[in-house]
């Protein structure tokens, strides 16, 4: 794969990213829908029944509500052949039911790694790893500190 294919990928993430980082509910599923396949296969656990692009729309979903000023903040981005590694850093405010929470009004701040293989210039597979404990302790339901 070429650098500069390698390079595009890289800007489609990050242009998913930027409408993450938004707000704008209508941006992220416009721009889910553009980045992701229809049928993307989803190789993490995700809590709804829903597959492909629609799996992710509700499961951005549901973070807007929960932290309406998420954000994520792409600490390193390695792009190699038609694969994508993105290490996050993600923040938000719990200002919404959240994995049966009610609102805590706390900060969060989590990592998350995820690789992205692209079909073309659109995402066709992801893998994930969040690091939910954390986020857990930050919310007050999970015994310990986080790091």
């Amino acid at each position: 794969m070429s650098a500069a294919r390698r390079s595009a990928n890289k800007e489609t993430l990050s242009r998913l990213h930027e409408a993450v980082n938004s707000g704008d509910a209508e941006l992220i599923l416009k721009t889910i829908g553009e980045v992701f396949e229809p049928g993307v296969l989803i190789r993490t656990p995700l809590p709804v029944e829903a597959t492909g692009v629609q799996a992710l729309k509700e499961v951005f979903g549901r973070l807007l509500q929960a932290f309406p000023d998420l954000h994520i903040a792409a600490e390193d981005m390695i792009a190699e052949g038609n694969m994508v590694v993105c290490r996050n850093t993600v923040t938000g405010t719990h200002q919404g039911e959240y994995m049966g929470l009610p609102p805590t009004g706390r900060s969060v701040s989590y990592d998350e790694i995820f690789i992205f293989r692209f079909a073309g210039d659109r995402v066709a597979e992801t893998w994930g790893v969040v690091d939910i404990l954390a986020q857990m302790r930050q919310l007050g339901v999970a015994p310990g500190t986080s790091s």
